[in-house]
């Protein structure tokens, strides 16, 4: 009898001594991270004996598994709503708001039509535009520097999330290696610290977990990639920008670098470094290109109509702003050494997107295909073909074709006219290069063209009131206008001399190139087109108000000496409320697809205002589901202290109890020795 409870006093003794250290144990790690709680169970033996316990870590893997999807969507938000509400502030500050400087220009535009004969406020027009300039470098400095932040912490996320993913699997090896010795008592502290490194690396990127062979843990990305493998295996990240090098994409490196390395699909990411990229894609790309697009828009629309009037010296006006070109970046699989150079298409500002643009050559079909792109080189709406030629712009491309607005030379390392081999592609980023690069292309006041190059005039003769309208200005370039290419500008043909003949709505239109006779019906509007011939082709028109008489006489001439004219002026200060900016790649007939230079700027801080405060809405979503899942995690695999004392004082009470029956044997075992004396 006394050995039977002399076997069970010491199982119960040894049972509550290691409840008593699990207990113990669990106490001392209450604040250890990534430390799950544990349990101790036994068996009963023959005998009523009890066994050896086995300590279970309590792990609820289905909340686990939640807990990882909800901290990479929390750290997602935290980091975009951390990033993209610094520049919805930038952007957001009155010394930052273009709107002020684009209305200061035209106020200052204003007064120099006042006083066109003033050099004083030309010069003010001009330091406004020189302002205006230093504006946009400066929120485009912004973006360029919000996106070498980008780089800077996409490059320690992913270094950090290769180190995880190497510890995850040295874990896993060290797992398979405890799985073979289970009296080991760093099993569960090694699988402590690998399910703490999977949370780690979840709060970078999405991942998904599944159980392997031995004990392992094999981790993919939620886009379907293996990271962690079996016997060891993984893979890890590298930054590459192809063709951009600025423009770091993730990829993942398989076997140490000697295969072509995976691309992941970023719009599926999420965690930290999810959410930088998600940053540069949704704001600073399209911020900067927005900004790019609003300073090519304006300067072209300004060269254009600077170029229709003339300036104070009384030269045919010039370009104003310096429209910058850009080299198209060649994607890595090109098998040529062609360059690409791109612009804007003098005169086709309003057709720029604010994208990037992909260009690649076919040259079975000899064909150029030209294709706007998202941030993530996606093609937006239908890119446009065109058979190739060098340079291509509209002037070359077959009419009706979408462009872009772009004007492209492809050259070889010497700038000389070259072909594409077949296959390459390049990427132009002029939007993005602009607005830090635009400059002027005078310092001269005299070189705002205020006055129009040519003035009517009614003879005094005359016997109805009719009247001849100022003129309008379309062309002044002397390869296919009336305006010659001399210092000072002439008209070729000399003055134009428009007589009403005795015959209804016809007239006789007189110059150095011949007479023509032709009919104007009611309303007589635009009669050189009227006229047609050579005259239709002068670059300038105007229009008959009211019924003139036979014999009535109307002139056209050079504005010789017209310096306090401002009619070229008020079209550039109609510049302002004009729609010349462009709103969308796809659009129809009939769509509303043009903006002011005013709407153009306060849609991108609305953009960037909507995308910030969507993004806080979601991450407020996402980090109350997070603290739900931590919370539902935590209350089967986190210390209870309370749980803990108790069963402190219990096990005590069980091992004092076991000890008593081992007392109590000791006592009938001497009992009987001192009885058989």
């Amino acid at each position: 009898m006394s050995f039977n409870l002399m076997n069970i006093g010491t199982s119960g003794v040894r049972a509550s001594s290691e409840l008593l250290q699990t207990t113990s144990k669990n106490i001392a790690n209450l604040n250890t991270v990534g430390y799950i709680r544990e349990r101790t169970e036994h068996a009963t033996l023959i005998g009523n004996q009890v066994g050896r316990g086995e300590t279970v870590r309590l792990l609820n893997e289905f909340a686990q598994k939640q807990l990882y999807r909800d901290v990479s969507s929390q750290s997602y938000y935290d980091q975009f709503v951390t990033e993209s509400t610094r520049v919805d502030t930038l952007f957001g500050e009155d010394s930052n708001n273009l709107n002020s400087s684009i209305n200061s220009l035209f106020n200052n535009l204003q007064e120099a039509m006042n006083l066109p004969s003033s050099t004083v406020t030309r010069s003010l027009f001009l330091t406004d535009a020189q302002n205006l300039i230093d504006q946009m470098d400066r929120l485009s400095g912004i973006v360029f520097d919000q996106n070498n932040i980008v780089n800077e912490q996409l490059s320690i996320y992913s270094q950090e999330a290769n180190n995880l993913i190497q510890k995850i699997s040295d874990l896993n090896g060290q797992v398979g290696a405890l799985n073979a010795n289970p009296d080991s008592d760093n099993a569960n502290s090694v699988l402590n610290e690998r399910d703490q490194a999977i949370k780690d690396l979840a709060e970078l990127v999405d991942i998904e977990t599944l159980d392997g062979s031995n004990g392992e843990k094999l981790v993919f990305l939620g886009s379907g990639q293996s990271v962690v493998m079996e016997n060891g295996s993984f893979n890890l990240f590298s930054l590459d920008g192809d063709p951009d090098p600025s423009k770091k994409e993730l990829k993942l490196d398989v076997t140490d670098g000697t295969a072509v390395a995976l691309d992941v699909d970023q719009t599926k990411l999420q965690g930290k470094i999810g959410g930088l990229l998600a940053f540069r894609d949704e704001i600073l790309i399209p911020a900067q290109n927005q900004l790019g697009q609003i300073a090519l828009s304006l300067a072209d629309a300004f060269n254009q109509q600077n170029k229709l009037g003339m300036d104070l010296d009384g030269n045919l006006g010039g370009d104003i702003f310096s429209i910058p070109t850009t080299a198209g970046y060649p994607h890595r699989s090109n098998t040529g050494t062609t360059q690409l150079v791109a612009t804007l298409e003098p005169g086709k500002g309003n057709e720029i997107p604010a994208t990037d643009f992909r260009v690649s050559y076919d040259a079975g079909s000899s064909q150029i295909t030209v294709a706007a792109i998202d941030a993530q080189g996606n093609t937006i709406g239908t890119a446009t073909t065109v058979p190739y030629v060098n340079p291509l712009n509209s002037q070359s491309a077959p009419a009706g074709t979408d462009l872009f607005g772009l004007q492209i030379s492809f050259t070889d390392v010497n700038g000389a006219a070259t072909t594409p081999n077949d296959g390459d592609m390049f990427d132009i980023k002029l939007n993005s290069a602009a607005a830090g690069t635009m400059t002027l292309a005078t310092d001269r006041p005299e070189s705002l063209a205020l006055a129009s190059p040519i003035r009517t005039e009614s003879s005094a003769n005359n016997v109805s009131n009719a009247t001849i309208s100022v003129g309008t200005v379309t062309s002044t370039d002397p390869a296919s206008s009336n305006f010659a290419a001399t210092s000072p500008p002439t008209l070729t043909n000399g003055t134009i001399t428009l007589v009403k003949t005795g015959n209804p709505d016809e007239y006789q239109i007189t110059d150095a190139s011949g007479t023509t006779t032709f009919t104007a019906p009611a309303p007589r509007e635009n009669i050189l087109a009227s006229a047609g011939g050579v005259f239709a082709g002068y670059g300038f028109d105007f229009n008959i108000d009211g019924e003139p008489s036979t014999g009535d006489t109307y002139t056209i001439e050079f504005n010789q000496g017209g310096f306090d004219d401002n009619r070229n002026g008020l079209v550039l200060s109609q510049l302002q409320s004009g729609q010349l900016v462009r709103q969308n790649v796809v659009t129809t007939a009939v769509a509303d697809n043009l903006k002011t230079f005013n709407e153009a700027y306060a849609g991108l801080v609305t953009d960037i205002g909507v995308v910030a405060n969507q993004a806080k809405t979601n991450g407020a979503a996402y980090d109350a589901l997070a603290a739900q899942s931590e919370a539902w995690f935590e209350s089967v695999a986190g210390v209870n202290l309370d749980e803990e004392a108790a069963n402190l004082l219990r096990f005590q009470q069980s091992y004092s109890a076991s000890a008593q029956i081992l007392s109590a044997a000791r006592t009938v075992f001497d009992t009987l020795l001192s009885a058989a004396r």
